[in-house]
């Protein structure tokens, strides 16, 4: 299975998240313009930078004019993070990870949660940002857990119902529309939770470093 990363132009992620990828086979790196300079930072060679190259520095790329695929895109309909999904999806790749997704500006950072949603359906998408892992879920599905870990849900409509096994606080056809009812730090009760989910998408966050530890990616 292909397999990608995508590093976006917000906090730098760790060095060591993008080598545990690796490990995983999420063997091709994927800059979004100013994702670039994280990636020099951290001494990563991408294999291809992405977008309309108004926020990756001069040096970096002049670093990596010979060392990585860099491909402009001028069109301002969608963002250097959707190009890059675009490219990735003509490539064939189905998993991508993204990462620096979050940081300075709220805005980029709800539009990168937005973007889960979107691509939902032509791409499988995680995202992993400071201590957490965010993955989107819909239909009848298992996840494999570590007992007494804390599990957050997200819905965004109230016609989107969940019915769980496996969580302290069980929920019985339940609605959690955004901004109206969540389920936050919920708690595994076994070693996996299962979830029913009718007529939409929920968010599912989790600690990374406890899922990455226990062999839970």
């Amino acid at each position: 299975m292909k397999r990608c990363i995508i590093i976006a132009n917000g906090k730098s992620p760790r060095k060591s998240v993008i080598e545990f990828l690796a490990k995983q086979g999420y063997n091709t790196i994927i800059c979004a313009d100013g994702g670039a300079n994280s990636a020099l930072m951290l001494g990563i060679t991408p294999n291809y930078i992405i977008g309309d190259l108004d926020s990756i520095k001069d040096e970096t790329e002049k670093y990596y004019a010979s060392k990585s695929k860099i491909v402009k895109i001028k069109r301002q309909n969608d963002t250097d993070v959707e190009k890059c999904l675009k490219f990735a999806i003509k490539k064939r790749m189905k998993e991508a990870v993204l990462v620096g997704v979050t940081g300075d500006r709220l805005d980029h950072t709800f539009c990168n949660l937005g973007i889960i949603l979107k691509f939902y359906d032509k791409i499988s998408l995680r995202i992993i940002a400071e201590k957490s892992l965010l993955s989107a879920h819909s239909g009848t599905i298992e996840i494999p857990v570590k007992l007494g870990e804390t599990i957050s849900l997200y819905g965004f409509s109230e016609k989107t119902k969940i019915t769980s096994t496996g969580l302290k606080y069980q929920l019985k056809n339940t609605d959690l529309p955004f901004g109206v009812k969540e389920s936050t730090s919920n708690v595994a009760t076994e070693g996996k939770i299962k979830l029913k989910i009718k007529n939409g998408i929920v968010f599912i966050i989790r600690d990374f470093n406890l899922v990455k530890k226990n062999g839970l990616f």
